[in-house]
């Protein structure tokens, strides 16, 4: 989502300068290793400048090179890079991932469309799916970034005429049920079709409640990776704007008030770090019932124990699946000592558990660092 974000803000100011067409860059299909997943996005602008990434830097500056050319022609391209092949620096990749990546290149604003459905699957706080098609032989192309289906009902496309557009939005409802970025395949008047259902989430919105020097940093890292954070605290004197980064969202208010200037949804995380223990108490009362994604506790564990019992001892119920998501001490286990380390490991705990993963070591896991791809049944 921060990707799409930066990718139309940028494509706001070419327009503003009055510039001429760009070129927008889809990772649409990875088979093997790849430092990027199907999704991943460049734009690159009239003046070469580019937005996004597509690879960890390897591919950029031979897409560069067919970005211009998709300008200049005005024509859809798929490019594929195979970096199994030892002798790929031929070709100028050298990625050494072993995988086959293929690229999709989209003329803009002669697809205005896309500008759009990009729009649609960023402009609110719900969960989208894209649906890019690109033909399986080479030099048949459009259809291109085609369909937007967002969780609202609100459904886009410019498909031509002639295409299973009622099974195409069936596939892409089960998609965004499932929120897992799924592909699939499509036998249409003599030629195949793949199909690529890329899953957009909104961007995690973290309310951090205590404005103290430990929430900077943490604000700064959320904002990094394009979390919407918001810093709420009873104390007038911290709650202050100018203390932290630009955008980030400050308010006072006593616990029983919080609730009424941030609203949580499934991309929701809070963390509990105003070193007051009777705030903190008051504040588990209001959220415990929620069951959040995400609860983070700063603080040794004895104290959150004493916390949930004297809020039991008070007559407050809660589940076992409740308390599952209440997470104290916050934050991996990296011998933090600092703010900044401590907030990296709230961060990182936050983005773990928003992905369903454990936070564990990578050279310990059994398998491929990325889940392998869904495929659907074939129209």
């Amino acid at each position: 989502m921060q990707e799409l974000l930066q990718i139309l803000a940028a494509v706001q100011q070419w327009q503003l300068q009055q510039q001429g067409g760009a070129a927008l860059a889809t990772v649409v299909q990875v088979a093997g290793s790849a430092y990027r997943r199907p999704g991943a996005r460049m734009l690159v602008a009239p003046d070469g400048s580019m937005t996004g990434a597509i690879s960890g830097g390897c591919l950029e500056g031979d897409a560069l090179r067919k970005a211009q050319l998709t300008m200049q022609q005005q024509q859809r391209k798929l490019v594929t890079y195979d970096t199994t092949d030892e002798d790929d620096a031929l070709v100028g990749a050298q990625l050494g991932c072993a995988g086959v990546i293929q690229v999709l290149f989209e003329p803009l604003p002669a697809c205005q469309q896309v500008l759009s459905l990009l729009q649609q699957a960023t402009g609110r706080r719900q969960r989208s799916v894209l649906l890019a098609i690109y033909p399986t032989q080479p030099g048949i192309i459009p259809p291109g970034t085609c369909a937007c289906l967002s969780t609202d009902g609100s459904f886009a496309q410019h498909l031509p005429e002639g295409w299973p557009l009622a099974d195409l939005r069936r596939q892409m409802e089960q998609v965004l049920a499932s929120g897992v970025t799924s592909f699939g395949s499509l036998e249409l008047q003599g030629q195949s079709w793949q199909l690529c259902f890329e899953v957009v989430q909104p961007p995690i919105q973290v309310l951090l409640v205590g404005a103290g020097n430990d929430a900077i940093p943490l604000v700064a890292i959320g904002q990094q990776l394009g979390w919407h954070m918001t810093v709420a605290d009873g104390r007038s004197s911290h709650a202050r704007p100018q203390r932290f980064a630009a955008g980030c969202q400050v308010f006072t208010a006593r616990p029983a008030d919080v609730l009424q200037h941030w609203q949580p949804d499934d991309r929701s995380a809070v963390v509990l770090m105003t070193h007051n223990y009777q705030y903190d108490k008051a504040m588990l009362r209001e959220l415990l019932p929620m069951a959040l994604p995400y609860l983070g506790v700063l603080g040794p564990r004895k104290k959150l124990d004493r916390i949930l019992q004297e809020l039991q001892d008070e007559g407050l119920q809660w589940t076992d699946d409740m308390l599952l998501k209440v997470h104290g001490p916050t934050g991996l286990e990296i011998g933090a000592e600092t703010p900044a380390e401590i907030a990296l490991s709230i961060a990182a705990e936050i983005q773990a558990c928003s992905t369903g993963h454990s936070g564990g070591k990578l050279r310990q896991k059994n398998g491929p660092i990325h889940a392998a791809a869904v495929q659907l049944p074939p129209q």
